[in-house]
């Protein structure tokens, strides 16, 4: 990878609660250390439809946060680490206090811990409310890695759970079905919650928008979170209009392929590229979804602000599109040292196997948290980088490939020896962020489009679902950062055309100056002055107000 130095001086877009602590929670580490979890109780009354159960969290009244406590010390320990911050606490001035609210997936869960981060350093307290379900694997996460991953997480961060509505087994990658069930399982805990903390103050997924009803209820204000770009928010409020003109009908399939322009210098969009037509599921999951956005189109206007994880230089014209006022904060990023945010284990080794190869040799191969190959073409993938002779860093999280055991990793990683590494969940940023990263195979989700701006990274773009495919174009055709990944006329992306890419792809010393040219002008956008930076100050000043 070239270093900054080589980077381009400009960046040209082209057009076409009250509670109290009961008990420890002691997690034993790999290494024998412990990590300390405070477990407390809120009272939840009646909440709808549901059985009173404790609010859990890492503390609602202490800033110890997962220390590490040599375990023959543990107990005696914790107690006076709590002890001692609690009569700090009682002589530092009441800090503000917000509820941070994201949907329960990682990719939606991750910006906003990011978000969360940001605040603490500005002197909030944050309430960070996740499912029951995926509090237990931030927890696990937490407790099975290893370095870094022992550290405390932010002080200020306060880590709340709930239920989610779903059993045990539920399919929780059943997002509609997730989606439709929470408002009824969540939204009387959260009052409970904002009456015992006196909340003023929510910042909530957009995909979680019903909770602009405790507006209504206990007073807070809102500002809703977008974890897609601007772009497809602006594109969400336009639905209805698209089924009145006859280009989707209300499972969002395409009836007229229209060419879509929502600005003079953002990308035409195909509404065969539309999120909701590119979604994964049968038309009666698709009439669903888009019933939910249609029905809650009309509420977003009651949020005071729409928070948005991009930056000016590549939206400032959709911003202006959104139903309120809108900031951008992007390319959010997380902190160095462990922060709360991922739902498996990071291997962090795999940055001691970066540290020893040359510079801008690496591919970075890494899908995201939903996408899932069959056999055919994990294979394909596979022997698509045996093939380019690179070394390249893989991730191939559990539930990635159906039908794939960990006998055919274990087949694979012999057979390509040192040239490879596969792991299982990786620090995604800072593997990014590495100067052996040459280029970043990257099914395009939001955030990994955000992170591979933020670190100058080309693309090689291979979407999934939803926003990916537009995101794509971005890539491809707005900012000319990466290429597409063809299938071929029988649908398969074969292997020889995975290694021509990526030979292409590096060949190409236009594509890695657009990348270091967008990366500059991301960067400039979250220092001290620029417009990230600044939209930051104006949210931090928003949500002081009571």
């Amino acid at each position: 990878m070239q270093s900054d130095e080589h980077e381009t001086d400009s960046f040209d877009v082209r057009p076409d609660a009250t509670a109290s602590m009961r008990s420890l929670l002691y997690l034993r580490t790999p290494g024998g250390a412990t990590l300390s979890l405070s477990y407390l109780s809120i009272p939840t009354g009646a909440a709808a439809g549901s059985q009173q159960q404790p609010l859990r969290s890492d503390s609602a009244a202490t800033q110890v946060r997962c220390r590490r406590i040599p375990h023959q010390h543990q107990r005696s320990s914790a107690h006076t680490l709590a002890a001692t911050s609690l009569r700090s606490m009682a002589a530092a001035p009441p800090r503000p206090r917000v509820m941070v609210l994201p949907f329960p997936a990682q990719g939606h869960v991750m910006p906003l811990m990011e978000l969360s981060h940001r605040l603490v350093d500005h002197g909030f307290e944050v309430d960070f409310v996740n499912t029951d379900f995926n509090h237990a694997r931030i927890v696990t996460a937490l407790a099975a890695g290893g370095g870094e991953t022992r550290a405390a997480a932010h002080a200020g961060i306060h880590l709340v759970s709930f239920p989610d509505g779903m059993g045990p087994d539920g399919d929780r990658a059943d997002i509609v079905r997730l989606a439709q069930g929470l408002p009824a399982a969540m939204l009387g805990r959260l009052e409970e919650l904002a009456r015992a903390q006196r909340t003023r103050w929510v910042v909530a997924d957009v995909s979680m928008n019903w909770v602009l009803d405790l507006a209504g209820t206990v007073g807070v204000r809102v500002a809703l979170f977008s974890t897609y770009s601007a772009t497809v928010f602006a594109l969400r409020t336009l639905i209805p209009k698209m089924i009145e003109d006859g280009i989707i009908d209300e499972s969002a399939d395409v009836r007229r392929n229209e060419k879509i322009k929502l600005s003079p210098n953002m990308p035409v969009i195909d509404a065969a590229d539309l999120p909701w037509s590119k979604f994964d599921g049968s038309p009666e999951i698709r009439r669903i979804m888009v019933k939910g956005i249609v029905k809650s189109n009309p509420t977003l206007a009651r949020a005071d602000t729409i928070v948005c994880n991009t930056f000016h230089a590549i939206e400032s014209e959709v911003l202006a599109l959104l139903p309120t006022a809108a900031l951008a904060v992007g390319p959010l990023e997380a902190p160095r040292s462990t922060s709360a945010s991922q739902l498996w284990p990071e291997d962090r080794a795999c940055l001691v196997w970066l540290d020893a190869q040359p510079p801008g040799s690496v591919v970075y191969v890494a899908f995201g948290s939903f996408t899932v190959f069959d056999t055919a073409r994990l294979q394909e993938l596979a022997d698509g980088l045996a093939l380019t002779g690179r070394p390249f860093l893989w991730v191939v999280r559990p539930n990635f490939a159906n039908g794939v055991d960990q006998g055919w990793l274990d087949k694979f990683r012999c057979r390509v020896g040192d040239t490879g590494l596969v792991v299982g969940w990786a620090p995604q940023q800072r593997v990014l962020s590495h100067p052996a990263v040459a280029c970043f195979i990257s099914h395009c989700g939001w955030n990994s489009t955000m992170e591979g701006v933020r670190h100058g990274v080309p693309f090689l773009c291979w979407p999934y679902f939803a926003d990916q495919f537009l995101n794509q174009k971005y890539i491809c055709d707005v900012w000319g950062t990466g290429l597409r990944i063809r299938a071929n006329e029988r649908g398969v992306f074969t292997k020889e055309e995975i290694r021509d890419k990526v030979n292409q792809l590096l060949a190409d010393d236009t594509i890695r100056a657009r990348a270091l040219s967008l990366k500059r002008a991301a960067c400039e956008s979250i220092t001290d002055g620029g417009s990230s930076h600044q939209d930051l100050l104006k949210l931090v000043n928003l949500l002081k107000e009571q």
